[in-house]
């Protein structure tokens, strides 16, 4: 009977952090819309998450669209669908790879630093301090980094999108030899509005996704540096996961 036992354990033990996830994401949005809004802080995290992602998501896109457009001339010359290379750059950044490659980018370089920032308040007991205060640390850590990550991933995809397409463009147009009108001519009939709030919905989901895991992560963090980079190493990993695996339901979904 004791690989039942210890399945029922962890089984409960799971079904426990789920509850905590659950809760403290609860409590978040609670808070966000039953109180003022910190403007100041959301703007300052809006310049680390957002403005300070703006390099690292740039060269990602432009490099991710002339992939694209050379794999794509490739593949499409084999049945003669050249034609088809603007089109198919643009589905493929717009729709999964653009908000995807991007919330992964802004999660490896934000998303670690957010969840140690308050990893080491919580150790150094600032958080603490905060309560005894009687002031509301989710106010003051987790509100502003939750709107700013909603408010910040769709405009840094928007990015990646543009520099992914220009990359393409790059590379089908001036390095491969395809007409200019060919690849923005097809791309305009074949990309609708439906693509683009498609990718806009995945940014935002993504945005509350990376803000609410890294926040929970740094806010239980374990005393001690060694609990502090544990924390951050499982809130990427769990953010990257997530981001996978949502994507796959809203692309199914959508479908």
């Amino acid at each position: 009977m004791n690989w039942i036992r210890t399945l029922g354990r962890y089984t409960l033990s799971g079904l426990q952090h789920l509850g905590r996830y659950g809760l403290f994401l609860y409590t978040t949005l609670i808070w966000t819309f039953s109180s003022p809004l910190k403007v100041g802080r959301v703007i300052e995290q809006m310049s680390f998450i957002g403005v300070k992602s703006t390099l690292i998501v740039m060269l990602t896109g432009a490099f991710t669209g002339m992939v694209l457009g050379l794999q794509g001339f490739y593949a499409l010359s084999k049945f003669g669908g050249e034609s088809m290379l603007g089109p198919t750059v643009a589905l493929s950044l717009v729709r999964e790879l653009g908000p995807v490659i991007a919330a992964l980018m802004i999660t490896g370089r934000a998303g670690s630093a957010l969840t140690s920032e308050i990893g080491i308040m919580r150790i150094t007991e600032q958080i603490d301090a905060l309560e005894v205060m009687a002031l509301n640390p989710y106010r003051y850590l987790v509100i502003p980094n939750v709107i700013a990550a909603v408010l910040s991933f769709p405009l840094l995809g928007a990015m990646f999108d543009v520099l992914g397409i220009w990359g393409g463009y790059l590379v089908g147009v001036k390095l491969l030899g395809l007409s200019s009108g060919t690849y923005f001519g097809e791309m305009t009939v074949y990309l609708s509005s439906k693509d683009v709030f498609h990718g806009i919905y995945k940014s935002l989901s993504f945005g509350l996704i990376v803000a609410w895991i890294c926040c929970y992560k740094g806010y239980t963090t374990e005393f001690g540096a060694k609990g502090v980079s544990k924390a951050t190493t499982q809130a990427v990993v769990i953010c990257s996961v997530l981001i996978l695996v949502w994507d796959y339901f809203i692309t199914s979904v959508s479908f």
